[in-house]
């Protein structure tokens, strides 16, 4: 029985280990000034990747036609900041203005 809470616990050390380290990979990405957190505008930044990618004509506003299945109303980038900034604050549980590891491994709130 020890046996097997030992190999229990080995494994489950292990996964939480493997989630810290994909979590402190993910905020290394995340973080362009290397200061260990994340502020509201690296993560604007890196989060827009997927806008910038369909934003197919560069004018700063998601068509109809550049959205998923071709429908939506037209979004804009400072539209887009505005959600994700929104996102942001509701993960910075310690209100500190920064996003850290636990804070992005969090789910999203």
């Amino acid at each position: 029985m020890r046996a097997l809470i030992a190999f229990a616990l080995v494994l489950l050390s292990g996964a939480l280990s493997a989630q810290v380290t994909r979590t402190g990979d993910y905020l290394a990405k995340m973080d362009a000034d290397g200061d260990g957190r994340v502020s509201l505008s690296e993560y604007q930044d890196w989060m827009s990747y997927a806008f910038d990618g369909m934003d197919r004509d560069g004018d700063g506003v998601l068509s109809p036609a550049e959205q998923p299945g071709g429908k939506g109303k037209p979004l804009a980038r400072d539209q887009h900041r505005s959600r994700l900034a929104e996102r942001f604050r509701r993960q910075d549980a310690n209100r500190d203005g920064f996003l850290d590891a636990r804070e992005l491994a969090a789910p999203p709130q």
